[in-house]
């Protein structure tokens, strides 16, 4: 297996573990600044130089904590971000915006928020099923000619509408939710990615946590951890799920390794463009999941995941109805 994986046809070389950092400003419980940017230098220190946020993480405090981090090391990083889900200032969802003139507006304040003169990689966070895809990217497009942006990418988007933006200038990257749980995008946009020579980013590969084993209870989340609000652990569905979590823990015993380790392995298995961006508040957990990718499972271990995990073996869909209203299929 590779250790460095490139992002779309001709962007720069990283390492196919990125670090997600969403939960170190919202969803996942209270998080400390202080120890959020000595995770991230961690990071970056051992060559984790991925980093993904959002505009909509914390209502935009998740993109000045990554600045802050950056403030001296710039030049190491890939840096990620996204617009499009738009929020008020108190956190309340007013829908989503692919408008040209939002691009431009969004991109400016990511810009200032993060302190930077340039985003590498800038992604449509979620597809406007009101504004043409091409009218999006087109916007985006003119980002890249002005120096603001060097490539674009789409998150959740179908294989149509990534041809349809692919045809209005190049996309590096897709990002959407892969893990042995969510297999959605093997259907199709595996195959759509890697024709097109687009990198395909996983996003929750550890199962927002699940899969690593860590979370035995409801009990264990936070009163104010989004998870809670998540289908798959409410209920008869967190107890089955709870016993998938069992089957990779056992198979991991076996090899030697966590299961998040395992986990993370199987994701990067689908396919040289693919690379994951699990998220962590913990310097310990950044190692860990670093070390997944000097990991090449056996074609039985693969085979025997595959039968434990056929596609839509996790109880409860992946999101709220209401999110999945969202996602472009």
């Amino acid at each position: 297996m590779t250790t460095t994986r490139t992002l779309g046809r001709n962007g720069p070389s990283i390492f196919p573990v990125g670090l997600g950092c969403m939960g170190m400003s919202e969803f996942y419980g209270p998080a400390d600044d202080a120890t959020s940017l000595a995770v991230i230098h961690h990071a970056l220190d051992i060559g984790m130089r991925f980093l993904d946020t959002a505009d909509i993480y914390g209502v935009g405090r998740n993109e000045r904590l990554v600045g802050r981090a950056l403030r001296d090391r710039r030049d190491d990083v890939v840096l990620a971000t996204k617009f499009a889900v738009v929020r008020d200032e108190d956190g309340t969802m007013r829908g989503i915006s692919g408008r040209p003139e939002y691009v431009k507006q969004a991109c400016d304040a990511s810009l200032a928020r993060l302190g930077v003169d340039h985003i590498d990689l800038y992604y449509q966070h979620r597809v406007d099923p009101g504004v043409a895809i091409e009218e999006t990217v087109g916007a985006m497009a003119e980002l890249v000619q002005a120096g603001k942006v060097r490539h674009l990418g789409l998150s959740e988007a179908g294989s149509a509408t990534l041809r349809r933006a692919c045809a209005v200038h190049p996309i590096a990257a897709l990002q959407t939710e892969l893990s042995l749980w969510s297999r959605d995008a093997e259907d199709e946009i595996l195959a759509t990615c890697a024709e097109l020579g687009v990198t395909f980013v996983a996003y929750s590969p550890l199962g927002r946590g699940f899969l690593t084993g860590a979370i035995r209870s409801v009990d264990d989340l936070s009163a104010d951890d989004y998870r809670r609000n998540s289908p798959r652990f409410q209920g008869e569905n967190f107890d089955k799920n709870l016993e998938l979590v069992e089957k990779v823990e056992e198979l991991a015993r076996q090899r030697g390794i966590t299961p998040a380790q395992l986990a993370l392995a199987w994701v990067l298995s689908r396919g040289d463009h693919v690379v994951a961006i699990p998220g962590t508040r913990s310097a310990a957990r950044v190692d860990e999941n670093a070390a997944a990718a000097h990991i090449e499972l056996s074609k039985a271990e693969l085979e025997t995941l595959d039968a434990y995990f056929p596609p839509g073996a996790a109880a409860g869909t992946r999101y709220p109805e209401a999110q999945l209203r969202l996602l472009n299929a």
